[in-house]
């Protein structure tokens, strides 16, 4: 199912999600319908899993990000929590993490108090969360949910 030309219009894709058909058609060398046809297969088989805008956070004073290791008691449930803290809107990403921490949670703020804030009315609230401990990012050199695509790296 994933041929080179597959693989040319995600990467395509995940470079610019609203290129218009006509030009990843021009790109590959393929009819725009044909463009079209593929795009809605590889989305049925949920390889590709969306579309989303990425807003600039500092626009909507969210410009401070904040990574959130979470502990959880060894009788709680994992599943259960992560499921709590993936629910929580203020929540960008969580990780389950083999170590001594459990979760990885990233949030966004206005500020410290605004992450303090959060911090406790979403994670530190969750039944089963034992201690937490926060890492304040300074300066970010890159931020995305893209990432290389090649032939060799493709799932059979």
């Amino acid at each position: 199912m994933i041929d080179e030309i597959n693989l040319n219009i995600l990467k395509i894709l995940q470079e610019k999600a609203r290129i218009p058909n006509v030009d990843v058609a021009r790109q590959v060398g393929l009819a725009p319908s044909a463009i079209l046809e593929r795009i809605r297969k590889l989305e049925k088989l949920k390889i590709i899993d969306g579309y989303e805008v990425r807003l600039n956070p500092k626009f909507f004073a969210k410009g401070l990000v904040a990574f959130i290791t979470a502990k959880i008691d060894e009788a709680a449930d994992e599943i259960e929590i992560g499921k709590k803290l993936a629910y929580r809107p203020h929540v960008q990403e969580v990780h389950y993490v083999a170590g001594e921490d459990a979760f990885l949670v990233k949030l966004r703020g206005a500020d410290t108090e605004e992450i303090g804030r959060l911090i406790r009315e979403t994670i530190r609230s969750i039944d089963g969360v034992q201690l937490t401990k926060t890492s304040i990012v300074m300066s970010t050199y890159k931020e995305t949910a893209q990432f290389p695509i090649d032939e060799g790296e493709k799932e059979s």
